[in-house]
């Protein structure tokens, strides 16, 4: 099924569409057109992406569906009771006339509405980069979410994305009918309501976490969302225990289905000694992020379409960051409904699809990180490329103690002990010598690139950004030893553009005939714009054993 999404024209005006789609899977009537929508994307841009149009009428069908596949993708609004929830919510189903949409949550909160305390907005999956908002957009929504204007001012995140503050103003207000500063304030609340649900820290840590600068200020703005003070809310939750000596513990809702097991396959088999772990149903890591060190584990509840994350309380005050980068590795935010229908129509891939719905690309969980990770994959195959990377783990990576760093303070059970590093700092690699780095095992060219990706990286001169991508690979391909492959997957895995296609992948032209060439692959997978990235991974994990 092709995803919804609204299409607004610059003249001001809704444009009808054709809800078909809908209509024949969840036998929706098709009704007259409303205007109470309130939220407004733009339209998709790749050709032959069939992007049916969403109005009031198709949003309260998805609601009285209670739809998952809709879950983020708007927020309704009831007049009667001034709270918002999403689609999925378990309460009554208001009536149609008490409705109103919006697409974002700051939208409905800018509005007067507050947050719902059963269905928890805040915990919504958010939009992937397919939604073809521009990626001006995606990135500074990516950033406010990790807490950029938490101790910066708009002026900054303007200049770090390279425009005025004024443009990116009227940029997020087209796009979400809310500016910088709102989309802000609903991260920071919404960030505190989960710590009040999911974890054991004190009042004051929460406010920290979530990126307030003051506890005073924490208090009164949960009292104007709220109308209550988060002592109140923190009263109402069964079995808070107080403090923080256990986890903290949160979870990432997504949109189902979710192919836990190839995602969890795939991990595995790239996962780096020391740094990471993949057991049979989780995933740990050892984290090092603006000088807060600890360890996380994800695992996925079979029975509801999340992920549970325990968290190291070290890692309190970064918890912002930690969930932005957890739903990119994990690709939470992607439409599995969408790309298996689209990609499903060409009979290559119809049965790979067919076999693993839900099937999720793998990002990144630092660009850095991720960069290495391409440069060292060059021309070898998977196992090479993790042993180089478990080398230079060995050599290069700080140590660190499991009892201080583990996820339960002096209980620290065998999987702990096994992440005792951090994947290396830009800086150290930059200061060690090529002889050194090739010492891991690698040619004395790809060690001469390493040494000047991390370089390029500590001086600041290679940015590496989803919203500017073109140059972004620019800068990359600037630097020499970096070819077309490198280019393609750095796309894939580091900036997570949901169409990258890296067609001169060994592994992936042995699902093509054997005379194809790079330009023959890129012409047979124009059908599948705009998901190639996902059309790859269906012929990856097809190909692999």
């Amino acid at each position: 099924m092709c995803s919804l999404a609204i299409l607004f024209d610059r003249a001001g005006g809704w444009r009808r569409g054709a809800i078909a789609l809908c209509c024949a899977v969840l036998g929706w009537a098709k009704r007259p057109f409303r205007r109470e929508v309130r939220f407004r994307l733009v339209q998709p841009a790749a050709p032959g992406y069939d992007h049916p149009v969403l109005d009031a009428d198709s949003c309260y069908a998805a609601l009285r569906a209670r739809d998952p596949r809709f879950d983020g993708l708007f927020f309704v609004a009831v007049t009667t009771t001034g709270i918002y929830c999403r689609p999925i919510c378990p309460a009554r189903t208001p009536r149609a006339d008490r409705c109103r949409f919006y697409g974002h949550a700051a939208a409905a909160e800018k509005a007067g509405f507050r947050a719902c305390l059963r269905c928890r907005p805040e915990l919504a999956p958010g939009r992937a980069p397919v939604d073809a908002r521009p990626r001006l957009v995606a990135e500074a929504l990516a950033r406010i979410d990790a807490g950029a204007l938490d101790g910066a001012s708009v002026e900054d995140l303007a200049s770090d994305l390279e425009v005025s503050a004024r443009h990116l103003r009227r940029t997020l207000v087209d796009a979400l009918g809310v500016g910088p500063l709102e989309l802000a304030a609903t991260r920071r609340l919404a960030a505190a309501k989960q710590l009040l649900h999911d974890s054991d820290l004190d009042l004051t840590s929460v406010a920290f976490a979530s990126g307030f600068a003051s506890v005073r200020r924490f208090n009164a703005a949960f009292r104007e969302r709220f109308g209550r003070p988060p002592s109140a809310i923190r009263r109402e939750l069964v079995g808070a225990r107080g403090g923080a000596s256990t986890p903290l513990r949160l979870r990432l809702d997504l949109r189902p289905p979710f192919d836990w097991s190839s995602l969890l396959a795939f991990l595995r088999a790239r996962a780096i000694p020391g740094v990471e772990r993949v057991e049979a149903s989780c995933y740990r890591r050892l984290v090092a992020i603006d000088g807060h060190v600890g360890e996380l584990r994800v695992e996925h509840d079979a029975a509801r379409p999340r992920l549970h994350v325990a968290l190291s309380p070290s890692l309190a005050p970064i918890l912002a960051t930690l969930v932005q980068r957890l739903r990119r590795l994990f690709d939470l935010d992607a439409e599995p409904t969408v790309i298996d229908s689209h990609l499903a129509r060409d009979p290559m891939l119809r049965a790979l699809v067919t076999r693993r719905p839900g099937l999720r690309v793998a990002g990144s969980f630092d660009v850095f990180e991720g960069l290495v990770r391409t440069v060292l994959g060059q021309q070898i195959s998977v196992v090479a490329a993790r042993t180089l990377g478990a080398r230079l783990v060995e050599r290069l990576g700080d140590r660190h103690v499991a009892e201080e760093v583990g996820l339960a303070g002096g209980e620290v059970d065998a999987a702990s002990c096994a992440l005792s590093r951090v994947f290396p700092s830009p800086a150290k690699i930059a200061a060690t010598s090529i002889d050194a780095l090739a010492a891991v095992g690698m040619p004395r060219a790809r060690a001469t690139l390493l040494r000047a990706l991390a370089q390029a990286w500590a001086e600041g001169s290679l940015r590496f950004e989803s919203c500017d991508a073109e140059g972004s690979l620019e800068r990359l391909a600037a630097l020499r030893g970096v070819g077309p492959w490198t280019c393609d997957y750095a796309a894939l895995r580091v900036l997570h553009l949901p169409d990258a296609f890296p067609a001169s992948d060994g592994a992936l032209r042995r699902a093509f005939p054997a005379a194809s060439s790079p330009a023959a692959i890129v012409a047979r997978a124009e059908g599948w714009r705009p998901f190639r990235a996902y059309a790859a991974q269906h012929l990856w994990t097809g190909i692999e054993p």
